[in-house]
């Protein structure tokens, strides 16, 4: 993927959600061909030359300062992970952050993982890969030890597979969430083949994607809330919990959890009690 092309998609979305009152700036009194801010407004705002912020915005920014994206950020008003994202992508003269080899997951994670018992768990990889699971897991969401290794990743499977996506009855908002953390994914690794042959193919077979894509949403995983309709126990209000390992930024062990006392803890119960009947033994994944 092109960081370049990339940065200035970014910085036009960000402008774009912006109105001049938003900011402190007076209304403008002419008719906006665009939507949102214009660039000499930005770089007002940023403290920038008109000519510098369009340079970066075309990606013809080399060397930007910490101090420079910075301003344009709040400018901007990006959140957290919007602003590690400008960044990753504002400096295109960086190394990657680490060698593309395949993901392995630790055996006192997958230890961990197989202790949580009452807990859908999963071990998320790059673009959203399923690298490891315990039996809840799969209970939960699909079959991983069934699937071909190249299924097991959630945008894959929320966005294509109509059974796994219709799990989410605001199916658009888990895709959303989804497609931020590829944005994010593509801004650390924009050399990643796989991730780049994802994208290819998420946007031909997708509608939902097509349509989310270009906005660039950008978080990272994180704690949310979900509804999660399960054809045997029905539909359970599910609270995710995303914790990152220590040794590899690029691991997140993803959890599911119900409020205590709720019908859905007592449906996730259930799910608990037919699976340990009936369901698969824990898995790792070797991709």
């Amino acid at each position: 993927m092109d960081r370049h092309v990339t940065l200035g998609e970014f910085l036009r979305s960000r402008r774009a959600r912006l109105r001049p009152e938003d900011v402190g700036l007076p209304p403008s009194l002419t008719r906006r061909r665009v939507p949102g801010l214009r660039r000499e407004e930005l770089a007002q705002l940023a403290g920038v030359s008109v000519d510098y912020y369009v340079r970066l915005e075309q990606g013809r920014g080399h060397h930007v300062s910490d101090a420079v994206l910075d301003a344009v950020a709040n400018a901007l008003r990006l959140a957290d992970d919007e602003r590690a994202h400008l960044r990753d992508l504002a400096r295109p003269h960086r190394p990657a952050r680490r060698p593309a080899t395949p993901q392995r997951v630790r055996p006192q994670l997958r230890q961990l993982l197989n202790a949580m018992t009452d807990v859908p768990a999963f071990v998320v990889g790059r673009r959203t890969d399923v690298l490891a699971w315990n039996p809840l897991g799969a209970a939960l969401i699909a079959d991983f030890p069934a699937l071909p290794p190249r299924e097991r990743n959630f945008a894959r499977l929320v966005l294509l597979d109509e059974h796994i996506g219709a799990l989410f009855p605001d199916r658009r908002r888990k895709a959303r969430d989804i497609i931020a953390f590829l944005h994010l994914d593509a801004g650390r690794h924009p050399h990643d083949p796989l991730l780049a042959e994802l994208v290819g193919e998420l946007s031909l077979h997708s509608e939902i994607f097509r349509q989310v894509w270009p906005e660039h949403p950008v978080a990272d995983k994180a704690h949310a809330g979900y509804e999660v309709s399960h054809p045997l126990v029905g539909v359970m209000v599910l609270a995710q919990e995303a914790l990152r390992a220590p040794d590899d930024p690029d691991q997140t062990l993803v959890t599911y959890t119900a409020e205590p006392g709720s019908p859905s803890e007592a449906s996730l119960r259930l799910l608990a009690s037919w699976q340990s009947q009936t369901g698969p033994e824990a898995s790792t994944a070797r991709v």
